[in-house]
C-alpha cells in the first residue's frame, strides 16, 4: 500500500466539486495544469478566475519533500515556528552529503562518519515533528519521491529545484526555498503567482539512439535557461503517451533548467504501470476513478493554441540524440554536428569521464539501456577510453539492477558504482587531479553543467546527454563520436559498430529491495530532544533577522556588480560547502565567491570602499557589517537561476546586504529574497545597469510609501560628487511587503504563534 493513501483519496474526493467550480469561473475548457492548481486552492472551491502571470494565489500543497542539504535550514526555521508537528506529510532525504570518490561502500561509510552530526540532527528533528526520514544511501530525493510519494493530480513543494521531477507522475511539483516549506509544514497557505502555460505537443515516437532526455535537451535549446520562467510546461500528444513514466520524469526534471515553475504530463497507462510496479496499485485504482480530471479537457489538446500562452511542437520521430553544453544546459547540439562544433569552438574532443546518474537519469530503465551498450562493448571486444561512473537513483533501483546483472556489466567495463546519491551532479565528487584545473571534457546524464559544478575545475567542459549516449561516448573516449554512424576499433583491431540501446521500462521480475532505508517518525514526538551544540561548526540555531527601520535605506555601499551569468552556484557554492548548510555564519563565507566582478573580470575580488583595498567578497561584506554599513548587490539577467537553495538569499541577509538590484530574477531566488526580508529589485531601464560605478554609495528612496506596483527610486552617489537617480521596479504584493517590514516571513509566523 502507498504512503499517505488516505490523504490521496481525500484529494481525489474533492476533485469533482473543485473542477466544477473552476469551470464555472474560468468559463472555458481547462488544461491539466489549471485543474491541479484550481483543485488545490487554499480557499477551497474557486470563486474567481486568476490571471496567468499576474495574480498571486494561495495554495494548499499536499506534501513537502526536503533533501539533507536544504532540509537543515528549512527545519531550523520550522523549529522556530512553535508547531508540535508538521501539518502535511513531509519527508527528508539524505542524498547530498555523500561524496563520490572510491565507490559506494567506502564513500557511504565515510559520509556517515563525517556528517554524523547532521544526519543525527535530521533524524531526530524528523522523529520529533512527524517527518518521514530516508537514511543516507536510501537514494536521491526525486527518484525516491517518484517511487513512493508522487501521485497524479497532486501538488507538492520541495526544497530542491528538481522537485519538478514528480511531474513525470502527473503532479504539479514545485521547487521552493526552506521558508516556503516551513510555511506549509506549519499549516499556512503557500503563495505563488498563477503561472503562465506553455504547451509542448509531442508527436511521433522515439527510436534508435534517441531517448526522453533528448526531448528536454531540445526544449532547452528552444526556450533557453529563462524561457520557461513563471510558466508551467504541459506536455501532451501521442508522443507523450508513448513515453515511459520515468522518461517523463527526466523531461520534467530538466524543466528547472529553463526556469519553468514546473512541468507535467497527463495521467496515462505508463503512469498506471509505474504505480503498480512500485507497489501502489491502490493509488492507480483511485486515479483511474477520476482519470478524466487527471488530464486536460479534450478541447484543449485538440486546439492547444487557444489555451496555452505559448505552443511548441516536437516530432519525436525526427529527433536526434544530442548533447547540451558546455557551461550551460541550453546550448543544444545534435550528435551529428558535435565534432564540427567542438573543433570550431575549441572544446576538447578527448573525453575523460562519463557519468550516469543523478536525480535526472538514474531509474531502472536508464540503467538498463546504458547497460545494454556496456554489454555490447564487452561482447564486441571494446574497452572504455574514458573513466566511467554510475550513481543509481535509489536502493530499490540499485538492488534490482544488481539482481538483474546490470551492475556487474558496468563493473566488467571498469565502471565505478557510486552510492545511491547525487555525487558528482552537485559537486560532491573528489575527482583526482581536478585541482590542477586542466582543460578537459566530461559527459554526463545530469541536469546542470555550470562552470566548476561537478568537480570545482573551471576548465572542465561538461556536456549533458542521455545515459546511453554517455555510455557510448565513454567507450569511444571522443566527444565527436556519433554511434548512429561511426565505428570503433576493438582490442583485436577490428572495426565494430554499436547497435542502438535496448532496455526495460520496468523490471520483468518486479522491483525488489531488502532495506529501502526508510525510518518512520515517532507516533508522539513530544519527548524527543533535538540537540544542537553551541560549539558546532556544522549546525547553528537561527536568530531572527531584524525588522525594517521604517526609513529609506541610505549610504549603502556597492558590494559587487556581478557580470553575466550568476546562478545560485555562484552566489552560494555547493561541493565542499555543503557541509555548512546548517550553519548560516560559516556557510556565509562562500557568499558570492563565484560571481564575476564587472570591474575587473575576477571572482571573489572586490573593492572595500572603507579601505580602498581589494579582497574576498565575504570578508569585504563582513567589514561593512562591522562598521554598521549596509550594502547592495547588483546583477545581470536571470540572477539566481539554478538551484532552489535559500542560502543564496540568507547569506547576504545575514551579512548585512540590504538589497539586490538586477536586470531580471529567476523565480525561486526572487521569492527566497522576499521571504528573508530582503529587497529584490529590477532595473526599470535595464541600461541603467551600466550607470553603476565601482565606488558608488547608494540610497533606496520611497520605502516609507512602499506599495504594490509602485517603483522605488535608486540614488547613485558617485565618487566624483555627481548624483544620478534611476527607477527600480519590484513585484512585492501587500503580504510580501509585510515580510520586508517584519524582517522576514518567519518573524510573522513566530509572532502569530506567540499571540
Amino acid at each position: 500500500m502507498a504512503f499517505d493513501i488516505e490523504m490521496i483519496k481525500k484529494v481525489y474526493s474533492q476533485y469533482d466539486a473543485r473542477i466544477a467550480a473552476a469551470r464555472q469561473v474560468v468559463n472555458k475548457p481547462l488544461t491539466l495544469s489549471e485543474k491541479i492548481l484550481y483543485a488545490h486552492l487554499w480557499a477551497g472551491n474557486a470563486s474567481e478566475a486568476y490571471e496567468r502571470g499576474a495574480s498571486y494565489v494561495d495554495f494548499a500543497p499536499d506534501r513537502v519533500a526536503m533533501q539533507d542539504a536544504t532540509a537543515q535550514m528549512a527545519l531550523l526555521q520550522f523549529m522556530q515556528a512553535g508547531r508540535p508537528k508538521v501539518a502535511v506529510p513531509s519527508t527528508v532525504h539524505c542524498d547530498h552529503l555523500i561524496q563520490a570518490r572510491d565507490g559506494a561502500e567506502q564513500d557511504l561509510t565515510r559520509a556517515k562518519n563525517e556528517s554524523s552530526e547532521v544526519f543525527n540532527f535530521l533524524s531526530s528533528v524528523s522523529n520529533k515533528y512527524g517527518i518521514g526520514f530516508w537514511k543516507p544511501g536510501a537514494g536521491i530525493i526525486h527518484q525516491v519521491v517518484l517511487e513512493n510519494y508522487a501521485f497524479p493530480g497532486g501538488m507538492m513543494i520541495g526544497t530542491d529545484s528538481h522537485t519538478v521531477n514528480a511531474g513525470g507522475l502527473g503532479m504539479v511539483a514545485i521547487g521552493v526555498g526552506g521558508a516556503d516549506a516551513c510555511d506549509v509544514m506549519a499549516g499556512l497557505p503557500w503563495e505563488l503567482k498563477f503561472p503562465k502555460l506553455i504547451g509542448v505537443k509531442l508527436t511521433g515516437k522515439l527510436s534508435g539512439w534517441v531517448a526522453p532526455k533528448d526531448v528536454i535537451l531540445k526544449v532547452a535549446g528552444i526556450l533557453t535557461v529563462k524561457g520557461g520562467t513563471g510558466a508551467i510546461v504541459e506536455y501532451f500528444g501521442e508522443g507523450a503517451e508513448s513515453l515511459s513514466c520515468t522518461g517523463k520524469g527526466t523531461i520534467c526534471n530538466m524543466g528547472a533548467e529553463i526556469g519553468a515553475t514546473t512541468s507535467t504530463f497527463g495521467y496515462d497507462e505508463s503512469m498506471e504501470r509505474y504505480l503498480r510496479a512500485t507497489g501502489r496499485a491502490d493509488v492507480a485504482d483511485a486515479a483511474n476513478a477520476i482519470k478524466h480530471h487527471l488530464t486536460a479537457d479534450a478541447e484543449v489538446y485538440a486546439n492547444p493554441e487557444q489555451y496555452f500562452d505559448q505552443l511548441i511542437e516536437i516530432n519525436l520521430s525526427e529527433l536526434e540524440p544530442s548533447l547540451n553544453g558546455p557551461f550551460t544546459p541550453d546550448l543544444y547540439t545534435p550528435v551529428s554536428r558535435m565534432r564540427e562544433e567542438a573543433e570550431k569552438n575549441g572544446w576538447p574532443l578527448k573525453v575523460e569521464w562519463g557519468l550516469i546518474g543523478s536525480c535526472t537519469n538514474s531509474s531502472y530503465e536508464d540503467l538498463s539501456r546504458a547497460a545494454s551498450i556496456a554489454k555490447q562493448a564487452i561482447d564486441k571486444g571494446l574497452e572504455t577510453k574514458a573513466e566511467f561512473g554510475i550513481n543509481p537513483g535509489s536502493e530499490q533501483v540499485r538492488y534490482t539492477a544488481d539482481r538483474d546483472g546490470f551492475l556487474k556489466t558496468f563493473e566488467d567495463l571498469n565502471a565505478t558504482i557510486f552510492t545511491n546519491a547525487c555525487g558528482p551532479c552537485i559537486g560532491m565528487w573528489d575527482r583526482a587531479g581536478a585541482d590542477k584545473q586542466e582543460k578537459n571534457t566530461i559527459v554526463h546524464s545530469f541536469n546542470r553543467n555550470f562552470a566548476k559544478r561537478a568537480d570545482g575545475n573551471p576548465n572542465t567542459f561538461a556536456f549533458v546527454t542521455s545515459p546511453e549516449m554517455v555510455a557510448a561516448i565513454a567507450i569511444s573516449g571522443n566527444l565527436g563520436f556519433n554511434p548512429v554512424t561511426d565505428t570503433l576499433i576493438n582490442k583485436n583491431g577490428e572495426q565494430v559498430k554499436l547497435d542502438p540501446p535496448t532496455g526495460d521500462e520496468l523490471p520483468a521480475k518486479g522491483f525488489d529491495v531488502e532495506d529501502p532505508g526508510y525510518q518512520a517518525p515517532a507516533a508522539d514526538g513530544s519527548s524527543v530532544t533535538v540537540d544542537v551544540s553551541p560549539t558546532s561548526d556544522r549546525l547553528q540555531l537561527l536568530e531572527p533577522f531584524s525588522a525594517w527601520e521604517k526609513t529609506d535605506l541610505r549610504g549603502l555601499k556597492l558590494l559587487i556588480k556581478a557580470k553575466g551569468k550568476c546562478t545560485t552556484d555562484h552566489i552560494s557554492m555547493a561541493g565542499p560547502w555543503l557541509k555548512y548548510r546548517g550553519h548560516l555564519d560559516n556557510i556565509s563565507n562562500n557568499m558570492l565567491i563565484g560571481a564575476v566582478n564587472y570591474f575587473n573580470d575576477k571572482t571573489d575580488f572586490v573593492k572595500n570602499q572603507l579601505t580602498g583595498e581589494y579582497g574576498a567578497v565575504p570578508a569585504t561584506q563582513r567589514a561593512y557589517k562591522a562598521a554598521g554599513i549596509g550594502s547592495i548587490v547588483v546583477g545581470d539577467e536571470n540572477y539566481g537561476e539554478g538551484s532552489s537553495r535559500e542560502h543564496a538569499a540568507m547569506e547576504p541577509r545575514h551579512l548585512g546586504v540590504r538589497a539586490v538590484l538586477v536586470k531580471s530574477f529567476a523565480r525561486i531566488h526572487e521569492t527566497n529574497l522576499k521571504k528573508q526580508g530582503m529587497l529584490g529589485l529590477t532595473f526599470h531601464d535595464k541600461d541603467d545597469y551600466d550607470k553603476i560605478q565601482e565606488n558608488d554609495t547608494i540610497d533606496i528612496v520611497g520605502l516609507t510609501e512602499f506599495a504594490p506596483g509602485k517603483p522605488l527610486t535608486i540614488v547613485l552617489n558617485h565618487a566624483d560628487g555627481t548624483q544620478e537617480s534611476i527607477l527600480a521596479n519590484h513585484t512585492y504584493n501587500a503580504q510580501q511587503i509585510e515580510w520586508f517590514k517584519a524582517g522576514g516571513a518567519l518573524n510573522i509566523i513566530r509572532a502569530n504563534q506567540a499571540s
